[in-house]
């Protein structure tokens, strides 16, 4: 039980806070692994959904902008390293 109806309402909005920010972390792992996956026609369109997640992912401090910017260039390298070996 919190000590004042401040420190109750933090605890509710940092519940809805922690509940959005870890749907919006899925999605951004989940749009990652389909551009990895992806079949190599549909493979272009999967890659700009990833980088758009992960770009949305920063703006909303879900992650950070550095972090994003590193998982973007892995997931280029990586799409870089499928491609080469076909």
């Amino acid at each position: 039980m919190t000590h004042s109806k401040q420190a109750a309402k933090r605890v509710r909005t940092n519940e809805q806070a922690r509940l959005k920010n870890r749907a919006e972390r899925t999605a951004l792992k989940s749009a990652v692994k389909a551009a990895l996956t992806a079949e190599p026609a549909k493979r272009d369109a999967a890659a700009r959904t990833a980088v758009k997640r992960t770009d949305k992912a920063a703006k909303h401090g879900v992650i950070h902008k550095n972090t994003a910017a590193r998982r973007k260039s892995r997931l280029q390298k990586a799409l870089n390293k499928l491609a080469a070996a076909k």
